[in-house]
């Protein structure tokens, strides 16, 4: 059985990704230390294959004292991070830079160790596609990296980091990665993160986390007509939390992957107001929709479109859930949410 070390093993993409990966056979082992949401539960908490490391991903410097297990794991996934929704991006912009770059210094020390001593064969890196922050070519291939400015936010920076950190790992010690890119992961099991209560659109307080289950929760909240921030011209890809565990399992195991990038996404780009008039549609479609606009943010980047043709070619990855399906699904984990409080 091949053995995986997932960090941030339960946040939110976490979540898809240690139940992908122990839908497929794989041992896992999950670091957490819950600091975005707080204790949460997890699908997979009680599989028979995956082990919980409740710990500071930066602690993992001292290998002396870890378990004994972590030292044959064949893989690592590099997932833990400081992550928030936008807001994030202003409150914390030190933090972002600061505290990621310690999570990623520590993980690929581990890596390094496990690699030139034990049996660990590749470290993968969720990085963002907030490092094609300045980019203004859609869609976005991933040799636009080599081309466009750097992120001008803390966040996209760090995350443009996180894969030099690849770079270096490999050129100094031979440590074979792949980097993957997630467009807008939408799904269930996004909470409100932790400092982020305090902001409100209109009367309603935001879940800043990720667009849709913020316009979700304030529909369900009877908000009308609906607040949408910045101009809703926003253009992203939303892509189920299901697809892209998928294609980061097909990243990791493909021998096409060593050493490349991916942008893991569908390429079904919309904008915010059809997200929002959708949302509307999916939970009161007996009332006219109604909107007003509110000032957005300086970091909301106007488009996000990738350029998907790599992943299909060499990966074999097509994201196959639609926008609408992903919207059903995540109306019903919340409104059963909802219900249960």
């Amino acid at each position: 059985m091949k053995k995986i070390l997932i960090t941030g093993s339960q946040g939110f993409i976490g979540s898809y990704l240690c139940m992908q990966f122990l839908n497929n056979g794989y041992e896992v082992i999950g670091i957490d230390n819950f600091s975005k949401y707080g204790p949460v539960a997890r699908p997979h908490d009680n599989h028979p294959n995956f082990t919980l490391i409740e710990m500071d991903v930066r602690d993992l410097d001292n290998i002396r004292h870890l378990p004994t297990k972590l030292l044959d794991v064949d893989y690592i996934i590099a997932g833990a991070a400081m992550i928030g929704g936008i807001s994030y991006f202003h409150k914390y912009a030190y933090d972002l830079l600061a505290t990621n770059e310690r999570i990623l210094a520590s993980t690929f020390d581990l890596a390094i160790n496990l690699f030139t001593k034990h049996k660990l064969k590749k470290i993968l890196v969720v990085s963002s596609s907030m490092v094609f922050e300045n980019t203004q070519v859609y869609p976005t291939p991933e040799d636009e990296i080599e081309k466009c400015p750097p992120p001008l936010s803390t966040y996209g920076f760090q995350k443009l980091s996180c894969e030099y950190f690849c770079k270096g790992a490999y050129e100094q010690y031979g440590l074979p990665y792949t980097i993957v890119r997630p467009f807008n992961c939408v799904g269930v099991g996004e909470e409100e993160a932790i400092g982020e209560h305090n902001i409100t659109s209109g009367n309603i307080e935001l879940m800043l986390s990720h667009v849709l289950p913020d316009l979700i929760n304030k529909v369900l909240k009877g908000q009308n007509p609906l607040h949408i921030l910045g101009t809703g011209d926003q253009v992203r890809c939303y892509t189920n939390g299901k697809d892209i565990a998928k294609g980061i399992f097909l990243a990791l195991e493909s021998p096409a992957a060593e050493n490349e990038d991916f942008n893991i996404s569908t390429s079904k780009a919309i904008s915010v107001f059809e997200l929002a008039s959708e949302v509307w549609k999916q939970l009161i479609p007996d009332k006219k929709f109604a909107y007003v606009l509110e000032d957005g943010y300086k970091y909301d980047v106007q488009k996000r479109i990738p350029d998907v043709t790599k992943a299909q070619k060499l990966l074999n990855f097509t994201a196959s859930i639609t926008i609408e399906e992903s919207i059903k699904e995540v109306v019903e984990y919340m409104t059963n949410k909802k219900l249960e409080v």
